[in-house]
């Protein structure tokens, strides 16, 4: 019995792990489908195994980590065509940089429901922008001890992959973490505002993202709508539709894209999509910490009121007339 239970345990842990290396290679396919070539390196846009990997880590432990490294080496090994000591430290780099971002986030108290603005400003400065430090750097330097990058483009180079490992982190992780708590439509949710919410992201994405009256401000009033109606729950799948949006735009230089240089676009692409994931995060952060604020004092007054009632009965009805005229009294 205990021989079968820890062979169960083995077999679930080593389904998990390569379960997470399928996700990661799947993810980072995707990825590559948008790329751009900055001074002999290939870059993409949005990085999105970042975010796949992060969210793993947030979910599952670090006992997941061997799959990641799976993944990036699976994802190393078509690209370069071949397994060597630098393809070894770029896997090494795609693996460190979430795992770092996972134990900040646990150091600082992150929790997976981002009800609160701290568990944003985490994500965006802890999760994002300091933990990719690290794969950006690895990575570059390796293509530049390799002779694929001159050492004079390191830094604009470093800048467009930590661009978009950041991005991955931003735009993927919040998105996955509002799914992993996706449910079946209920016949009271708001169908209508969220069917006008979704119809205007695409309607207005792809203006400001392809008109050439340079457009792209239009998608913050969205943000703000999605973020201040349906909290994480619409901001997210919002910041990622219009991310995607601006990056097949940017990809094939339309729109307020046109006539630049490929690193302007990339560096545009970056203020962007952190301008929303930024948007999209902490304002719905607020929104719903503000939310659960006012709810725990309606409850701390329900509870104070039933005291009041308890020890001197009649007197809650003059100190809280609402909450009778509601029926909320349970009398």
């Amino acid at each position: 019995m205990i021989r079968s239970e820890g062979t169960r345990r083995t077999a679930v842990a080593a389904l998990t792990i390569l379960t997470v290396a399928a996700a990661y290679y799947g993810v980072a396919q995707i990825g590559l489908l948008v790329q751009v070539h900055i001074h002999g390196a290939r870059v993409t846009p949005l990085w999105p195994t970042t975010g796949v990997a992060l969210t793993s880590l947030l979910y599952l432990g670090l006992r997941v980590w061997p799959g990641i490294a799976l993944g990036s080496l699976a994802v190393v090994a078509v690209s370069r065509g071949s397994i060597d000591l630098a393809a070894l430290a770029l896997v090494a780099g795609n693996t460190v940089a979430p795992v770092c971002a996972y134990l900040m986030l646990r150091r600082a108290e992150f929790r997976r429901e981002m009800d609160r603005l701290r568990d944003g400003a985490a994500l965006v400065f802890l999760g994002a922008m300091a933990a990719m430090l690290v794969s950006a750097s690895v990575r570059t330097a390796v293509q530049v001890l390799t002779g694929r990058v001159p050492t004079g483009d390191f830094w604009p180079v470093w800048a467009a992959w930590w661009a978009g490992d950041a991005m991955g982190v931003l735009i993927i992780t919040p998105f996955l973490l509002v799914m992993r708590k996706a449910r079946l439509p209920r016949r009271t949710d708001r169908w209508v505002e969220a069917t006008a919410l979704a119809a205007a992201s695409v309607g207005l994405g792809l203006v400001a993202t392809r008109s050439s009256l340079s457009m792209l401000y239009v998608v913050f009033p969205l943000l703000i709508w999605a973020a201040l109606r349906f909290q994480l729950a619409g901001s997210a799948p919002c910041a990622l539709l219009l991310s995607v949006l601006a990056i097949v735009a940017g990809s094939q230089g339309v729109g307020p894209f046109a006539g630049h240089t490929v690193l302007d676009v990339m560096l545009n692409l970056a203020v962007l999509n952190g301008c929303v994931a930024l948007t999209a995060l902490l304002l719905a952060a607020i929104v719903t910490e503000d939310k659960n604020i006012r709810r725990r004092i309606e409850q701390a007054c329900d509870e104070l009121a039933d005291v009041v009632d308890h020890l001197a009965p009649g007197r809650s009805a003059t100190a809280w007339p609402s909450r009778h005229k509601d029926g909320r009294d349970g009398r």
